[in-house]
């Protein structure tokens, strides 16, 4: 390789600015999942006063990360830190109904404390949720690196820009992909290995809905495709697992994928 080459990438490196890495980042969000969630660490804090210690540190945790990201650099991050904290409440009310349908919803669930620590749906919900405010405050780049800390983590692809409401189920989730663009009602249940995407993949297409409408109390099983952003899953529907969806359905339908499988029995030799 040449010298220019490699005063190219020396040249690169001296305008770079000393960011954080995403592991770095992912652990601040971490830290507030942990602090609202207990069963997910091992700290005791030893009175309320230490606990809202931690919130202010971890609020200018936050402002510290805004600053060095320079992802915004006419953003008010002091403002921005501050709104999100005072948002976390209600983050927290919104997570304990995914907590409440994953654990009325599957019946391996034995205890809020398994769901909190051992399903990586709930893992994957937590930073969505975290993301998702953030995104809300117009904060670039930070919600995006945490939904894909939490993908890398899980196999549950959730884009922070999508727009999903109370009690969410996800059951195992591997494979799960959830577009920027989607609307997801309440009491929704997903299985592994769906897609909610678009119907076609154009820059152009950036600033328009390209992702599904999900209602409320749909159940999507493993394998389903749902693609386009007029298509609409009416409310109370079952998609069966494989299915390839394009368009619109009503509410109350049931959709299913019809497999031709052949069973022929073999005759045994006895010897």
């Amino acid at each position: 390789m040449s010298s220019e080459f490699y005063k190219h990438l020396f040249n690169k490196q001296q305008k770079r600015e000393a960011v954080p890495s995403n592991d770095e980042l992912a652990g601040w969000a971490l830290k507030v999942i942990c602090l609202i969630y207990p069963e997910q660490c091992t700290k005791k804090y030893s009175s309320v006063e230490e606990i809202f210690l931690e919130f202010e540190k971890l609020e200018k945790d936050l402002h510290d990360i805004l600053d060095a990201t320079k992802a915004c650099n006419t953003c008010n991050n002091d403002l921005i830190a501050k709104k999100f904290f005072e948002q976390l409440p209600a983050i927290h009310d919104v997570l304990n109904t995914d907590i409440f349908a994953i654990l009325n919803g599957d019946p391996a669930a034995m205890s809020e404390f398994e769901v909190i620590r051992t399903y990586p749906g709930f893992y994957a919900i937590c930073f969505y949720r975290i993301a998702h405010a953030l995104l809300k405050l117009e904060v670039p780049l930070l919600p995006r690196i945490l939904t894909e800390y939490a993908h890398s983590k899980t196999g549950i692809d959730i884009h922070p820009g999508a727009e999903i409401g109370e009690y969410l189920h996800i059951d195992h989730g591997t494979g799960l992909v959830i577009g920027e663009t989607c609307k997801i009602g309440k009491h929704v249940k997903f299985y592994q290995g769906i897609t909610l995407g678009a119907l076609s993949v154009d820059k152009s297409m950036a600033h328009t809905k390209r992702h599904p409408t999900v209602e409320d109390h749909v159940v999507i099983y493993s394998g389903a495709t749902i693609l386009g952003g007029e298509t609409i899953i009416g409310h109370n529907s079952i998609i069966g697992g494989n299915v390839w969806l394009t368009k619109s359905i009503p509410p109350y339908s049931t959709v299913s994928h019809k497999a031709q499988i052949n069973v022929v029995e073999r005759t045994q030799h006895k010897d």
